[in-house]
């Protein structure tokens, strides 16, 4: 079980950070590393001429050779899988009988999934993690070699490995890599670390039940989560990020605060919006309802429930039908519940002939939709099955696109500040599965192309990223933690004009094709608040907050002077709230602190006798004794909504 990528040649050139070396034909990119006078820090891998490869490979070629740490993205991912490797290992020698499904490196870490007879816990987890200690302080040897697909069959047959044999079978490959360390062999593309001995900086977080292919019908497996890094500081860093990415779940804050609740006997992704959630999400709506009316968009609605013949002319039963629920028979006629809004918007616009002197037409709509997650996949606010899109479809001539593109980018900057989050910008071009043509394709991507470059911000490619029906450009939003989160999403359609016979009359007179924009700013009230949340680990800014300001008097004596002032707020449209319980004062600001609530009004016999208030900011920022009047207009400032210059 070995193999050899040496040919008949005897000596190779090549080149590193400019310089170029002479090498035996077969040598390895390890012993180069080791003969180079100054070697970098931390390398676990590398590329030969654009390819990864692993340290032990042998090349027998000239070319460009590229050192990866864990500090390269590629590298980074290549720490990750092996340590999923390591973490396999300890886990078959532990738990002999663990059945192996998959390992993958993931966003920040990795994971591997194992059938078990019971689930792991977490005495599981810290001895499992001792083990892979052991492990690289051995220092084992990692190597690959490769079977055929008949021979990698017969092995994990003979191994027991049923969920490995399925693997094979789905894929028509003539042969498949592995990578063995020590007892321990897995099929694996590679690359990988040499030795165990790479891996030092590793720590598992947790386990929990998984489908074995996201398929409730399928097995239910044991999923184990951890991560690692180049180095101790950096993985002490990265446990650190966690605790506070904890502290800000959006869902134990969104419990605390009282903003929405999620029940298993309604269904699991449908979100239960409370008074205290639903103030936030209102002051939202406006504010989007406001700024879009300023910007030449009008309001519509459209029911929830469409016939079949809809969504089989836009594309979505061809194209998108996975994430559709079942239909409903009525009449005879099959309906679905909408996963999009757009036919409905197409129809509203074909209801009237319209110049080219209308256009363009935009409507924009805060459209409930409704899509199959799986429920594996379903997570709090963030991963859902109903949702709220501010949604919106621009219908313009070809020669307004431009502007028209730039005025979305406009609204989604303005949008994006206005809630304090940072941003970047990425055009997601031709997926794999699109419907159209090739000209329409290279006209909307070159027009998105241009645009982005007009706005003197950087941007990304996302090769492969757009719709079936069109590229697009997608804002992806960072939070106080500098995750990134999906936001706005511009999307250039050319494709269901065509489909719908969407025309307007042009100036000669003749009918013209109009040209769709789909875009939403937000992206859904449901994940946008809780990317709120966890940005602002619930202290909303304070034109955002539930409860903007509390009255909080000190005795039931100041009761009367406390529900004045806060009848005196609400009638000047403050969110105010009084807390008339029979406490201590001391304990009423805690309670006001833990709410989270931006200003605190304290009213005592002094107070009252002066016509005053003590003014508390939520930090616990004592501001002093104000008059009534100057309390009022600090509040005001507290909560001004932000202003759009137009």
């Amino acid at each position: 079980m070995s193999e050899s990528n040496v040919k008949d040649c005897d000596k190779i050139r090549i080149k590193i950070g400019g310089e170029s070396v002479e090498a035996d034909a077969g040598a390895t990119p390890l012993e180069l590393l080791q003969s180079q006078n100054k070697k970098p820090d931390g390398v676990i891998a590398a590329k030969f001429n654009g390819q990864l490869v692993d340290l032990k490979q042998s090349l027998c070629e000239n070319g460009d050779l590229e050192w990866l740490t864990p500090h390269d993205p590629e590298g980074k991912e290549i720490l990750f899988h092996s340590t999923t490797h390591l973490m396999a290992q300890a886990v078959t020698e532990l738990f002999p009988n663990a059945k192996l499904a998959i390992g993958p490196p993931i966003d920040e870490g990795f994971y591997y999934d194992f059938d078990v007879e019971k689930p792991f816990t977490p005495e599981d987890l810290e001895q499992i993690e001792e083990r892979m200690k052991e492990r690289s302080r051995d220092r084992i040897s990692v190597e690959r070699f490769t079977l055929s697909r008949e021979e990698a069959l017969d092995y994990y047959k003979k191994q027991n490995q049923p969920y490995k044999v399925e693997l094979i079978e789905d894929f028509e490959d003539p042969s498949f890599s592995f990578y063995k360390q020590g007892q321990f062999i897995d099929m694996c593309r590679g690359p990988h670390v040499p030795d165990t001995g790479y891996l030092k900086h590793f720590k598992l977080l947790q386990n929990a039940g998984a489908y074995w292919r996201g398929d409730e019908n399928r097995p239910m497996l044991q999923r184990i989560y951890g991560t690692a890094a180049g180095s101790k500081q950096e993985l002490k860093d990265y446990l650190k990020k966690l605790e506070e990415a904890k502290e800000r779940d959006h869902r134990r804050i969104g419990a605390d605060l009282d903003l929405y609740s999620i029940h298993e006997a309604a269904g699991p992704g449908l979100i239960f919006w409370h008074p205290q959630g639903s103030r936030v999400r209102n002051t939202i709506e406006t504010f989007w309802r406001d700024e879009h009316y300023k910007r030449g968009y009008e309001l519509v609605y459209i029911p929830h429930l469409l016939r079949e013949n809809l969504f089989q002319q836009s594309g979505h039963l061809e194209n998108y039908k996975e994430n559709m629920y079942s239909p409903m028979d009525i009449d005879g006629i099959d309906y679905y519940v909408k996963p999009m809004n757009c036919p409905g918007h197409i129809l509203i616009f074909k209801t009237h002939l319209h110049s080219y002197r209308d256009l363009p037409i935009r409507y924009a709509e805060l459209g409930t939709v409704y899509r199959y997650e799986r429920s594996g996949t379903l997570h709090g606010l963030l991963r859902v099955r109903g949702f709220t899109q501010d949604d919106a479809h621009i219908f313009c001539r070809p020669d307004q696109l431009e502007d028209e593109i730039n005025g979305v980018i406009s609204l989604a900057d303005f949008m994006m500040k206005a809630f304090g989050f940072e941003y970047e910008m990425y055009l997601a071009t031709r997926p794999e599965k699109w419907m159209g043509t090739d000209e329409m394709w290279d006209h909307a991507t070159s027009t998105l192309r241009g645009c982005l470059e007009k706005t003197g911000k950087p941007w990304k490619i996302d090769e492969g990223g757009g719709v079936f029906y069109g590229p697009k450009i997608d804002v992806k939003l960072f939070d106080a933690l500098g995750r990134t989160w999906q936001g706005p999403t511009f999307q250039l359609d050319f494709n269901l004009p065509e489909r719908f016979d969407v025309n307007y009359i042009d100036s000669d007179g003749e009918k013209k094709r109009v040209v769709m924009i789909h875009r939403t700013v937000l992206g859904s009230m449901e994940r946008f608040m809780g990317n709120l949340i966890e940005h602002y680990k619930g202290a909303f800014p304070g034109w955002l907050s539930p409860v903007q300001t509390v009255v909080l008097p000190i005795t039931d004596a100041q009761i009367p002077y406390a529900e004045d002032i806060n009848k005196q707020l609400r009638a000047q449209n403050i969110r105010c709230d009084t807390d008339l319980r029979n406490e201590k004062i001391g304990y009423k600001i805690r309670e006001a602190e833990a709410r989270k609530i931006p200003v605190m009004l304290v009213a005592g016999k002094r107070e009252i006798e002066e016509g005053t208030v003590s003014v508390r900011e939520r930090g616990k920022r004592d501001l002093g004794v104000m008059s009534l009047e100057k309390a009022f207009e600090h509040i005001k400032t507290v909560t001004q909504i932000p202003k759009s210059d137009l």
